[in-house]
């Protein structure tokens, strides 16, 4: 079962998600929480696999939770963004303190579930069209120097883990890799695990961020 918590201020919004998610016989809502801190207790308390989480609460917004928790727990527990906009400045300040991706809050059933199960087994939830989005916006405060530490970073990796880490930047999941580079899903996994030690990466998406910040798409 993929154990999630559910984090927003809107009670409404709550009892929505946690029908939809109650129809997917693999998926169990452990618990709710009505602000950032509330989340952050919850999930020491009762350690879930994934957490939607909403970015405007009161006492502890969720960029501040979702930093703690990534902190605390790493890959343990990943966070989905819900947010209304695709890509407002919240939820690119949450993508980059290791927010697993982020969905609309008008997402249909069915791909809300999809993204809750992806998330849990370690995929992002980043559609190349998002990532596009999302890497504009990431691009459009300015270079502060971040291209050149990024290109910087990128120097360690052997060149099948570069290409890999294009891929990831491009949002293909460990399937599209595998086809594109003609390796197996096994071994995209492993170049990827290796990727998020090599870049100190919390998640695939800050991977991505490496990639677009050394401005190779």
């Amino acid at each position: 079962m993929i154990r999630v918590l559910l984090v927003d201020d809107d009670a409404l919004v709550r009892a929505g998600l946690r029908m939809i998610l109650g129809g997917a016989p693999d998926v169990e809502v452990i618990g709710e929480a009505g602000d950032g801190q509330d989340a952050v207790d919850q999930a020491r308390a009762a350690t879930p696999d994934v957490v939607l989480m909403d970015i405007r609460m009161p006492r502890m917004d969720g960029i501040a939770a979702t930093e703690q928790l990534v902190t605390t727990y790493g890959d343990q527990v990943r966070v989905i963004v819900l947010t209304t906009f695709d890509a407002d400045d919240m939820v690119v300040r949450a993508v980059r303190v290791g927010a697993s991706g982020f969905l609309l809050k008008d997402t249909p059933p069915e791909r809300l579930v999809a993204a809750v199960r992806a998330v849990a087994d370690g995929e992002p939830i980043l559609s190349p069209s998002i990532t596009a989005s999302l890497m504009a916006r990431l691009g459009s405060a300015g270079d502060d120097g971040r291209a050149t530490r990024a290109r910087e970073r990128l120097t360690v990796l052997t060149d099948r883990e570069h290409e890999v880490a294009l891929a990831v930047g491009r949002g293909l999941s460990n399937a599209e890799i595998s086809k594109t580079l003609y390796m197996s899903v096994p071994t995209v996994k492993a170049h990827v695990s290796r990727l998020l030690t090599k870049l100190d990466a919390s998640n695939r998406v800050q991977i991505a961020i490496t990639v677009h910040d050394a401005d190779l798409l």
